[in-house]
């Protein structure tokens, strides 16, 4: 098998691994080859379809984080190829929901000889990828905040956690999904194909990234241990102060523009979004224990 691994050299926190030389090694006894493109962070997506184009690998491995992973992910549909994760970012949130594990060798195994699971994938105003959670409000204003101050890591994101508690503000949100249409007023709306923000935080304990249906979370109401929990690996949010539609469609609207974020990416701020989901769009190699536990 020829494996096409991407990894982008600016992932991850202080402790990184050799990646190139770590996959180099891994390979050496093993009869496949292994190619590595090391992302630029300038026009990305298109140096992937062109060099898919030329190698012709059977799978594509991304190493980094979920904009890493969304950059791969995207070809990979395009070209109906399987992708494999190797967790290197500095919160790797689809990687904690298909169970990968953070060991380089653990995950490489995965990448080599894991299974294939079909996972759904949504498209945000017709064409923009979202593989885990999107949201407006609240948690989209943290990411704003955090990527114009360059802040990474826990550490940064603490920091925006805090800066976002003191200028939270509520916005009168108008939300259509298959049950029907209802008007909230809400600091965040989240629209979650899974279950859990990268720092662990449980937004939607139902999640099932291949269920084919996603659901569209409203926090109503908001004390600061509600927004803690959004960083940091505690309980579900309060029920009392969330309520979660199931749909495979949903538009919102809002009075006035809010932030919005996709997979981690701020998008800008907007009065409408509108989100579709395409089952098991995305193929992913997991380890075996998961296509048994989901079978």
């Amino acid at each position: 098998m020829r494996f096409l691994f991407v990894v982008n050299p600016a992932s991850g926190s202080a402790t990184k691994t050799d990646w190139p030389a770590t996959i180099r090694k891994y390979f050496e006894p093993l009869p496949h080859t292994a190619t590595l493109l090391e992302l630029t962070g300038q026009d990305d997506g298109q140096a992937l379809k062109a060099r898919i184009a030329k190698d012709h690998p059977d799978r594509l491995v991304a190493v980094g984080g979920d904009g890493t992973v969304k950059i791969v992910a995207e070809q990979a549909i395009a070209a109906n190829l399987p992708l494999a994760v190797l967790p290197a970012g500095s919160a790797n949130g689809m990687a904690k929901e298909l169970a990968l594990p953070l060991d380089p060798a653990q995950a490489l195994a995965i990448a080599v000889r894991g299974q294939e699971k079909a996972v759904d994938v949504l498209y945000l105003n017709g064409s923009d990828l979202c593989l885990h959670l999107s949201d407006i409000g609240l948690n989209a204003q943290l990411v704003r905040h955090a990527q114009r101050q360059n802040w990474s890591g826990m550490l940064g994101y603490a920091r925006a956690a805090f800066w976002s508690l003191l200028r939270r503000r509520q916005m009168r949100v108008r939300i259509q999904t298959d049950e029907g249409e209802v008007e909230r007023a809400a600091f965040m709306v989240v629209l979650a194909n899974a279950r859990v923000y990268g720092t662990g935080a449980v937004i939607n304990p139902n999640g099932d990234v291949s269920d084919g249906r996603f659901e569209v979370v409203v926090l109503r109401r908001l004390v600061g241990r509600e927004l803690l929990k959004m960083f940091w690996h505690f309980r579900p949010f309060d029920p009392r102060a969330v309520e979660i539609f199931c749909t495979t469609a949903v538009n919102l609207e809002v009075r006035r523009r809010v932030e919005l974020q996709v997979d981690g990416e701020y998008r800008g701020r907007t009065t409408h979004v509108e989100a579709t989901i395409k089952p098991g769009a995305l193929r992913v190699l997991v380890a075996a224990a998961a296509v048994a536990q989901k079978a």
